[in-house]
């Protein structure tokens, strides 16, 4: 984990992923879902910037082998995505489909179609209805507004109960500098930059590879540092564009107006993240696992994510059942390096263990650490100085009935 040299003030504009200079949104149901919005559209009146993060899965959807292709470029001037059909492990024809959305589309705008993101989600196996599709494509491209970043944000959601977006504004160089986003997840979220969408658009005059560096550092301290059921998705991205309207001097080297922006992009992919475990599929709990002075920063990941994954601790968690046996069993096969007598476990500040041995008894005050909606479980193992976080949820009845519903 980097920590930035330099302190930046944010203004939270309250908005989302079109507050940002010369972005315009868009979002329609055109008839993949049966009524709700399923497809969105993001649109830079000028080429920008790309760069982008793509799913570890080694089956990819074609709007993420098409995307990555078009991350190669680094230059883009539009999102679309769909939702309710992931358009994965489609074939040859769903290749193809995912080619003429970007035809049909750069048609439409009067643009290249290289220069079209394309993303989807949903369901898995089943072939685009292309022909509602295209015809989406013409009513959408008519709606592209300032404010239509807020139904865009709708469009890509599946079964999220609530839509995900930010916007923060900055200084650089004396200049208002925007930051905007949105992002879908609720299922299939694991860490690894596997099982959501995100989007992120500024007007920052920033170089393609120092964007592209910007973004993995933001995605591997925000995005990968949540899990809700341990699932990796075969569709997932997070991509961003900048156009530069802001009207800056380039950043083309790691100085303090790169830094302010890497701080900016930390703020919105964290909260964006954040916000994807908070709407985890029936979840009740948010639950962060901090584990610290790890032997190694390899050994602190590993053990908070085997915590986090493990469904034993998380339903525990649903349960509000005080059993930090299983968190110290997690932390145990997780493959890091533990020596009990010299690990202390605490939660919500509250210390369970000390060098190993259990420090509350009290059954009353046990159970009551976990009647809260967020948790802080913090594990210190005195072994070195490595540390990490993961962010999580609880896994309950309701995660059960959605999964066991989801096609049908």
């Amino acid at each position: 984990m980097v920590t930035n040299p330099v302190e930046v003030e944010f203004k939270d504009l309250s908005g989302g992923i079109t507050n940002t200079l010369g972005f315009l949104g868009a979002g329609i149901n055109c008839g993949i879902k049966e009524y709700e919005k399923d497809l969105a559209l993001i649109y830079s009146e000028t080429e920008a910037n790309l760069a982008a993060v793509f799913t570890q899965n080694q089956v990819k959807a074609a709007p993420v082998l098409i995307g990555q292709e078009i991350k190669e470029r680094g230059t883009a001037q539009a999102f679309i995505i769909n939702s309710g059909n992931a358009n994965a492990c489609t074939g040859e024809e769903g290749f193809k489909n995912a080619n003429r959305i970007n035809e049909s589309l750069g048609e439409e705008l009067g643009i290249d179609a290289d220069l079209i993101f394309p993303a989807s989600t949903g369901i898995i196996g089943q072939q685009l209805p292309m022909e509602a599709v295209t015809s989406g494509i013409e009513e959408i491209t008519d709606q592209l507004h300032p404010a239509g970043g807020k139904k865009a944000c709708r469009a890509i959601m599946t079964t999220d109960t609530y839509p995900k977006e930010m916007a923060v504004a900055f200084e650089i160089d004396g200049r208002e500098v925007i930051l905007g986003g949105m992002s879908k997840g609720s299922g299939m979220i694991e860490p690894n930059m596997a099982t959501m969408l995100g989007f992120l658009t500024t007007d920052l005059n920033i170089s393609q590879q120092l964007l592209q560096e910007a973004l993995t550092e933001a995605v591997d301290e925000s995005f990968n540092r949540i899990t809700v059921d341990g699932d990796q998705s075969t569709n997932d991205a997070v991509a961003i564009m900048a156009n530069g309207q802001a009207g800056n001097e380039q950043i083309n080297h790691k100085g303090d107006n790169y830094y302010k922006f890497l701080a900016a992009l930390k703020e919105v992919t964290k909260y964006l993240a954040q916000q994807i475990v908070k709407d985890g599929e029936g979840a009740t709990k948010f639950v962060e696992i901090e584990v610290v002075n790890a032997l190694t920063l390899s050994d602190a990941n590993s053990i908070a994510r085997a915590i986090a994954n493990s469904q034993l601790v998380k339903t525990a968690l649903f349960g509000e059942d005080p059993n930090w046996g299983r968190i110290v069993a997690a932390a145990g096969y997780s493959g890091g390096q533990i020596e009990l007598d010299r690990l202390d476990l605490e939660i919500n500040g509250q210390k369970l263990l000390v060098d190993g041995k259990q420090e509350l008894t009290d059954p009353e005050k046990l159970r009551d650490l976990l009647a809260r909606d967020e948790i802080k479980i913090k594990l210190n193992l005195h072994l070195g100085s490595g540390q990490a976080k993961v962010w999580t949820c609880d896994l309950s009845y309701e995660y059960v009935k959605i999964n066991g519903e989801y096609h049908t």
